[in-house]
């Protein structure tokens, strides 16, 4: 199956992209970008928050770097936020962990874009079915997104 939600709305935008499946279950980061012959840094994960009862965000980050809380809530203008739980992740985007993507989503979710993924020219996302990735340019991404918030979220930089 190379036809997932991601697929179908980069289809739909005419966007590029190269479908990729990995020969097995994908269990680590790096794992994932030594089979794709990338570096880690080049994969992008899509991280989802609650910030309220039914008020969810999504943050793009890349693959080794660790979102920064403070600056997340600063940025937010919230006093406290929390991970959305896998269950959340679900029900929000519609994609099981570790296939989560800021596109093809059921509805419109506020998705903030870390600095450090416009640093790399080709980069891998979720599809929306685990063991599987797109692998496209950043450009294609931030057009296939739309209007999107960029900052600094990254607890090292």
């Amino acid at each position: 199956m190379d036809t997932t939600p991601v697929t179908l709305a980069l289809d739909t935008q005419n966007i590029p992209y190269q479908f990729f499946r990995h020969p097995g279950q994908v269990r680590s980061l790096e794992q994932a970008a030594k089979e794709r012959d990338q570096r880690p840094e080049q994969i992008v994960r899509s991280i989802v928050f609650r910030l309220s009862k039914d008020e969810f965000v999504m943050v793009l980050m890349v693959g080794p770097q660790q979102i920064s809380w403070s600056k997340l809530r600063k940025f937010l203008g919230q006093s406290r936020i929390t991970m959305a739980s896998e269950e959340e992740v679900l029900s929000v985007t519609g994609y099981p962990l570790g296939a989560v993507s800021p596109l093809g989503l059921p509805a419109s979710l506020r998705t903030l874009v870390d600095d450090s993924v416009i640093h790399e020219e080709i980069i891998s996302m979720g599809s929306g079915v685990r063991n599987t990735t797109i692998i496209l340019r950043r450009e294609d991404l931030l057009n296939a997104l739309g209007e999107v918030e960029i900052g600094s979220f990254c607890k090292a930089c």
